[in-house]
């Protein structure tokens, strides 16, 4: 029988040698049982590589110390104001209750409470309890430069977001934190800040010479970073246990991934914070390229092996995510040309992804931010920035966009050329490609000629068909009404589908114009999703004598004087020859 290396050396070794052999073995042995006990169970312990590239377990102390923050969170005080993300509400009278009104007016968030409240606190864990269990290899992660643009921002909840980044991220994994000042014109951000920082570890401050908006001062800070990664966020968050380590690994794991941590709001006016483990939900966009959120289609859902594997998105909200520098640059950084902000996030959206990029977002990942109340300054360079998204991005499908925002065409939007020259360099797919395989969940309208726009009545001259929803969330279950014709699209945009449905369908998911069993006045509903039969209530067909006939009712749409609280609205009424009953679409171009 052939013998083993370990007989041949017992040989050699001879009998005095026995013993020692024996400890050897009797060691070897234990620690591989205790090697197998450990790797078994991961709790408390990460990954190492060593200097020969394998990776080896880091567990205890070393853990510990790999993990720790720039900072240590002073200890918890549940007696102080909104620790732990609880609620702040004040019953203010005289003096104070003014100098809170003069607050929210001025940042359109109770700074009087944001004030009361440390700049130290504390959340309440909002994650997966999956993502506690997650392990990662420090040593191996990308470091990165979190990079935070503001413009006069007031003074506490800008520093809660410095401290809350330096108190929840790794200090081997945060390089700096790059403070850029758009130009603030408030004192309390000029030396008072300078001195604040200059004793904060790894921040730094950024000026800018004049208002730039956030897409060049984000860009300011940007080309001053030193990370691997690139963090951006807004000015106003509180970043959650654990937020930064899953989008490192995600980009490590895959540099053309541009990933973005869940949104979780913290109420503007009590600074509760209002995170949720739950599944997160997605970006998308309508038509008039608004930003809008949905929940995971399910085709999506058969993508993931875990519920904390990262989700694709077909749009970013825009003001948290994470890229690398070096994929960042690739693509072209933001577009230069753009103003102020908005509209920034759905062009780079399209740009990652028509570019051979992913957009993600990462479950186990939350960051707190303060949406306020309104914006606090104004977006009149909005529309300029959305018009160059769709002249660069859109191809063809820019004109369901302007037949739903018709003042856009007249838009200075400024020179694209460069940025079309970019995605030709990088040999970027279409639109139709983007919405076929990225957002496939949108219905695209048909905008047949003659058959969208105002839906104006013939009798009741230059009144239209109207429609307000009751929010930005729900589009369904008001009544149309008829309202002077206004040309500017959005509330009066219809349009009459080869389905016979008449479609409300600036925003999404669209709404679909029916009648309620019983009545006989028009409301808005749901309308059916792709392969769905249309609902028989939401069936009209224009006829070509401009009647418009409710095919369940038998009936005509009227327009009618005082029909609702003294205002016109369209309802249904025996047919007739009248003006009244006749309906045209048009365009306004």
């Amino acid at each position: 029988m052939r013998r083993t290396g370990i007989t041949r050396t017992m040989l050699m070794w001879g009998r005095r040698n026995r013993k020692k052999l024996f400890l050897l073995a009797a060691f070897a042995i234990g620690y591989i049982i205790f090697h197998r006990n450990t790797v078994n169970d991961l709790g408390g312990a990460a990954v190492k590589r060593g200097v020969d590239g394998k990776e080896h377990l880091v567990q205890g102390d070393e853990l510990e110390r790999l993990k720790k923050p720039v900072y240590e969170k002073p200890p918890l005080d549940l007696n102080n104001l909104g620790e732990m993300g609880t609620p702040v509400k004040l019953n203010l009278e005289g003096e104070e209750k003014k100098k809170e009104e003069e607050s929210i007016k001025k940042h359109q968030i109770n700074i009087y409470v944001s004030e009361k409240i440390s700049l130290h606190r504390r959340l309440p864990e909002r994650w997966n309890p999956l993502c506690k269990q997650k392990q990662y290899d420090y040593r191996s992660l990308p470091t990165t430069s979190v990079v935070i643009a503001f413009y006069n921002e007031a003074w506490s909840t800008l520093l809660r977001t410095v401290h809350s980044v330096l108190e929840t991220s790794p200090d081997i994994l945060l390089r700096e934190v790059i403070l850029v000042d758009d130009y603030s014109d408030r004192e309390h951000l000029k030396q008072p800040l300078e001195e604040y920082i200059s004793s904060l570890r790894k921040v730094r401050l950024v000026r800018a010479r004049k208002r730039e908006g956030l897409v060049r001062a984000r860009l300011l800070g940007a080309s001053t970073a030193m990370g691997d990664v690139l963090t951006f966020l807004d000015c106003h968050c509180e970043s959650h246990e654990g937020w930064l380590e899953p989008l490192l690994e995600r980009i490590k794991e895959e540099e053309t991934a541009v990933v973005c941590p869940v949104i979780d709001v913290i109420d503007w006016n009590t600074f509760q914070y209002l995170g949720n483990p739950g599944e997160p939900q997605i970006g998308g966009f309508d038509w008039r390229l608004v930003f809008t959120w949905h929940v995971v289609p399910e085709r999506e859902q058969k993508l993931r092996r875990s519920p904390i594997d990262v989700i694709r998105s077909p749009t970013m909200a825009g003001g948290l995510f994470a890229v690398s520098k070096k994929y960042f640059e690739y693509l072209g950084t933001y577009d230069t040309g753009m103003e102020v902000w908005g509209g920034e996030n759905l062009e780079f959206s399209f740009r990652i992804w028509q570019c051979g990029g992913s957009l993600e977002i990462h479950p186990c990942s939350h960051v707190g931010h303060v949406f306020p109340k309104q914006a606090p300054y104004s977006r009149s360079k909005a529309l300029a920035n959305s018009v160059r998204a769709a002249e660069v991005w859109m191809g063809s499908y820019k004109e369901l966009y302007y037949h739903r925002n018709p003042h856009a065409r007249l838009e200075p939007f400024g020179d694209v050329t460069e940025r079309i020259k970019l995605k030709e360099k990088l040999g970027c797919k279409d639109f139709k490609w983007y919405l076929e395989n990225i957002y496939p969940d949108i219905h695209v309208p048909e905008d047949r000629p003659g058959l969208f726009g105002m839906l104006q009545n013939k009798g009741m001259v230059n009144y239209c068909f109207d429609y307000n929803p009751p929010n930005n969330q729900n589009i369904a279950g008001q009544r149309v009404l008829l309202y002077h014709c206004h040309g500017m699209g959005q509330n009066q945009f219809f349009e009459y589908s080869t389905y016979n449905e008449i479609r409300y369908n600036t925003r999404e998911p669209a709404g679909c114009v029916a009648v309620n069993s019983g009545t006989d006045y028009l409301t808005m509903q749901p309308c059916r999703k792709t392969a769905q039969a249309v609902p028989e209530d939401q069936k009209f067909t224009l006829r070509e004598d401009s009647t418009l006939y409710h095919i369940q009712t038998k009936k005509c749409v009227q327009a009618v004087n005082k029909s609702y609280k003294g205002s016109p609205a369209p309802v249904l009424q025996p047919c007739t020859d009248s003006d009244l009953q006749k309906w045209f679409f048009q365009e306004r171009t």
